[in-house]
């Protein structure tokens, strides 16, 4: 298959990030690439030429003059609207790329408006609703979630936040008043812990698929689901980390000077502005924590899946599996 002198190969896989998945600094980039906010800026005619772009070379046609940088931009602003399963457009505030400016909004508020019970309840309601609809749009496509259960998750998710957040709140009237700057934080690791399970309890009933390492499926196991649902509870809380612990500490200091005294309406602005600083950076990084591609021993396996592969193909020792996001 001779190429034209300058066209680009068909060879270049662009199903599959640009950098190398294995390793921490490939998936750190690669999420920075997906995360970036600024795609949400792009036009609908944008994102369209994008969409031909992906879509005419996996057809196998190069569109004329396109360089190697330009067909990978092309991939990740096409990656960041559209659903990867049903190629349908994501809506805006589901995007990857919106979840930096949402949740900055979200958590500065958050963690602005924690002393008064309305605004607690109002606010962590915002934020478990924004949670479903990213849920929602970026759910995996071969367990589809019923809008049922989807209620059910998100019904759930919203009464565990609220109920920790007011829970954390009134137990922390005695103590100093720093710690119930972090009752938001305690509510939001609640939620999560209740949504993400709730969100992906198919996978949990009839498991996710195993491959080996040319993914070719194996079976279905519980125990991966178990292990990539834990995964991505644990990435999801560490994101909030950085966004909830530590605008708090500076705005505790700073609401002791004279400037924000004479000025209160600049906290809000302030707290979301260092919120959005710290997303910017925690959520790419937390994603990046464990590879999307993850494995598992054959041992921890289910005991009918472990004789199933052992007796069929006796060599394999590790399977892996898509953790979801």
């Amino acid at each position: 298959r001779e190429s034209k002198m300058g066209e680009l190969p068909l060879d270049i896989n662009i199903q599959e990030p640009r950098w190398d998945q294995s390793t921490f600094l490939g998936r750190a980039r690669h999420f920075f690439t997906v995360t970036d906010p600024r795609n949400l800026l792009l036009s609908g005619a944008q994102l369209e030429a994008s969409r031909n772009i992906v879509q005419n070379y996996r057809a196998g046609v190069v569109t004329p003059g396109l360089t190697e940088d330009q067909l990978w931009r092309a991939k990740y602003v096409y990656d960041s609207a559209f659903h990867p399963d049903t190629g349908e457009k994501v809506v805006l505030i589901g995007r990857m790329s919106a979840q930096v400016p949402m949740n900055m909004t979200i958590t500065g508020c958050m963690l602005t408006f924690y002393r008064k019970t309305p605004t607690v309840v109002f606010w962590q309601w915002v934020n478990q609703s924004f949670n479903a609809v990213v849920n929602y749009s970026n759910r995996s496509g071969d367990a589809p979630i019923t809008v049922g259960q989807l209620g059910t998750a998100y019904v759930s998710a919203t009464t565990g936040a609220v109920a920790t957040a007011l829970g954390l709140k009134s137990l922390t009237k005695h103590l100093p008043p720093l710690v119930g700057r972090f009752v938001p934080f305690a509510a939001v690791a609640a939620a999560n812990c209740i949504n993400i399970p709730l969100m992906r309890q198919r996978e949990l009933q009839v498991g996710i698929p195993v491959t080996d390492e040319e993914s070719q499926r194996l079976g279905h196991s519980v125990a991966a689901a178990k292990q990539g649902i834990f995964q991505v509870v644990i990435s999801r809380i560490c994101m909030a980390i950085p966004a909830m612990a530590i605008p708090p500490v500076i705005m505790d200091t700073l609401e002791k000077k004279d400037f924000l005294k004479r000025r209160p309406w600049l906290g809000a602005p302030l707290q979301v502005g260092l919120v959005g600083f710290c997303l910017v950076f925690a959520t790419p990084l937390c994603c990046a924590l464990f590879p999307q591609r993850s494995s598992l021993h054959v041992s921890r396996l289910e005991p009918e899946l472990r004789a199933q592969i052992r007796e069929q193909n006796p060599d394999i020792e590790v399977v892996y599996y898509n953790k979801g996001l």
